[in-house]
């Protein structure tokens, strides 16, 4: 593929499905019934990367064995599921901006701290896969958001230049792994308000959802 290929890399959650006030009743009841005794606006600032990862933030290294905090994440997230199941659908204006990108020849690929259950319960049930060229998930890198890794890895597999690369995130850490892979940035206002992104200079566009005109301009 032609390195000045433009492509479009979408993190999963809250950016292609609005779906974190879901993940954040998980996390929240999940962690206080381990003992966290913390509020949903703490749990709230603890939600990127890996489960694994989350878990280590908040009860140390130590705390739990890797199986105990295996079985801790996928017990939550059957619970996200079955809770969110009845609500899973694309944010407004996906399904159209994802079949013009289409139309438009611009390789897509998904760039997630989700883990392959998660991200295959949202493509299987949504049927995605054909508009992507490559899926990057929690267990494909070594480090998490706001490490690039996630993103390099989709620009590899897409065949782009990291310059040529949108992400289209909705969350501070996803937004800092892109400036930090080279990318911009467009934003998903569904978790967080644009104060909290303010540290951050690669970002072309704030918007609601993908009916926004702005977008308009990417292809």
């Amino acid at each position: 593929m032609n390195q000045q290929q433009k492509a479009f890399i979408f993190d999963l959650n809250g950016t292609m499905i609005d779906d974190m006030e879901y993940h954040l009743e998980g996390w929240y009841n999940m962690l206080n019934k381990l003992g966290a005794n913390l509020p949903r606006e703490i749990v709230r600032s603890h939600m990127y990367g890996k489960n694994e990862e989350l878990l280590v933030r908040i009860f140390g290294d130590t705390h739990f064995t890797p199986q105990q905090m295996q079985e801790i994440a996928h017990e939550k997230e059957v619970l996200y599921q079955e809770a969110f199941r009845p609500h899973l659908k694309l944010i407004e204006g996906l399904p159209a901006f994802l079949e013009k990108a289409a139309v438009s020849n611009i390789p897509m690929a998904i760039g997630s701290a989700a883990n392959t259950f998660n991200i295959n319960y949202v493509l299987d049930n949504l049927d995605l896969r054909h508009y992507l060229k490559a899926v990057v998930s929690a267990g494909d890198v070594a480090t998490s958001k706001p490490n690039p890794e996630v993103f390099l890895k989709c620009a590899s597999l897409l065949g782009a230049t990291p310059a040529n690369c949108i992400v289209f995130e909705d969350a501070p850490k996803g937004v800092e792994a892109a400036a930090n892979a080279g990318m911009q940035a467009v934003v998903l206002t569904t978790m967080h308000t644009r104060e909290e992104f303010d540290a951050y200079n690669n970002i072309i566009a704030f918007v609601a959802d993908y009916t926004d005109p702005v977008l308009q301009q990417l292809f």
